[in-house]
């Protein structure tokens, strides 16, 4: 047996990470340099992958605008889960595109793994003929995710989000099937009108449970295989893990501009002026200009077309997509959309900070401000630490930001 279709899950929104995901999916937002989705095509690709099919729904133009029909010379189809309703739900989108393969594998779209992770499944799925299998990776704090219990290889019980730290081992999001899954997935109940994947996994654990207790013997259809892996993964729940995201890709070295220098990775296209100062970790993207004086990292990932003017500081922070931040600005712990621009003198001086997200205030993040799509902001603009401002919002001169400022919002000194 021999795997080499994908099935990416790319359709949900992200609504923790707003105002970042107004106009685009998770998957679309920034891992360092490029967004979460291109990590995970990459690892796919490297581990043998010849056909991706990727479920898209949430903004899904974005998906497709970015990548087109194919990434890297692989055909990339797209299949639209209209409704979010579960990761079951949007598997099942992608039946008629897999059903006739041996076997596929499936995968998030907005969480960073690697390769090794990849191929790790594929073996195990292949040497178990065809048996379920999942990654599995041992995390500190497993609370937002499902954890894992495991007897030898084989999963024995999956437990969403757990409110005991009693688990570490995690759920990576890096499944191997068999098309019989499908079939599993119409037969497992709604949950609130919500069909999980995980739910269907649980049901196929308690099958084959059932099965081992009275015969004493596995069964291919319903056995879940684990393969334990200290391969990278990530995941951003909030806004401030994009940070954390960013900085994990650098310290490890996954990036994929040329290494100027130790940690230090910068596009060819990139100009660097011979006064500025590069602090690794750092990547600086294609078409990025650092103008003289300027300190960029460490901890700093530039996207593609971004401007850093002259004698600007910016460090531990995401810099999206056209990004253009004025001279003798100073940036700490922030994290930007596409197209913002920041005038002379912009100050975000770093976090800890209190976030509001939705109507839950989170105490004490490492957050200096996001600032999502097409914000502008004139000179002397200053940030409190864990603002979040909204698409095409306006700051006018010598305005302090103190607290989220909503979409659209014009505000005045």
């Amino acid at each position: 047996m021999t795997v080499r279709a994908a099935v990416v899950l790319a359709a949900g929104e992200g609504t923790r990470l707003r105002p970042l995901t107004r106009n685009r999916p998770k998957p679309m937002l920034p891992a360092a340099d490029r967004p979460i989705l291109e990590h995970v095509f990459d690892a796919l690709i490297g581990a043998g992958v010849e056909r991706l099919h990727v479920v898209v729904g949430y903004k899904r133009d974005r998906v497709q605008n970015h990548f087109g029909p194919t990434y890297r010379n692989v055909p990339v189809n797209y299949v639209v889960q209209d409704k979010q309703l579960g990761s079951g739900h949007a598997l099942l989108q992608a039946r008629e595109a897999v059903e006739d393969e041996d076997g596929f594998l499936v995968v998030n779209g907005d969480q960073v793994i690697e390769r090794q992770m990849v191929a790790d499944v594929l073996d195990a799925f292949e040497e178990n003929h065809g048996s379920a299998t999942l990654a599995v990776t041992e995390q500190a704090d497993v609370s937002h995710y499902g954890a894992v219990v495991m007897d030898g290889d084989r999963v024995v019980e999956l437990v969403e989000k757990p409110e005991t730290d009693d688990y570490r081992l995690l759920n990576a999001g890096v499944y191997a099937f068999a098309p019989s899954i499908f079939e599993a997935i119409e037969e497992t109940p709604r949950v609130r009108g919500e069909l999980a994947l995980t739910d269907t996994l649980v049901r196929l654990l308690d099958g084959d449970r059932d099965a081992s207790d009275g015969e004493g013997a596995s069964d291919p259809e319903t056995t879940v295989r684990g393969v334990v892996t200290e391969e990278l993964w990530e995941d951003a729940t909030y806004p401030w893990d994009l940070l954390d995201v960013s900085s994990d890709l650098l310290v490890h070295g996954r990036v994929t501009e040329p290494e100027r220098e130790e940690s230090v990775w910068v596009a060819d296209s990139a100009t660097i002026h011979e006064d500025a100062t590069l602090q690794g970790p750092v990547v600086v993207g294609p078409d990025t200009e650092v103008r003289p004086g300027a300190v960029v990292g460490p901890y700093a990932a530039l996207g593609r077309n971004a401007t850093v003017g002259a004698n600007a500081v910016v460090s531990r922070s995401v810099l999206d997509t056209d990004t253009r931040v004025g001279p003798n600005s100073t940036l700490l712990d922030c994290v930007t959309g596409q197209g913002v621009s920041l005038g002379a003198d912009a100050t975000v001086p770093g976090g800890p900070g209190d976030v509001r997200v939705g109507d839950t205030v989170f105490e004490g993040q490492r957050l200096g401000a996001l600032l999502a799509d097409r914000v502008r902001a004139d000179g002397d603009v200053s940030f409190a630490p864990g603002t979040l401002v909204g698409p095409n919002a306006h700051l006018r001169t010598g305005v302090t930001v103190s607290e989220n400022i909503s979409e659209h919002a014009e505000v005045f000194r």
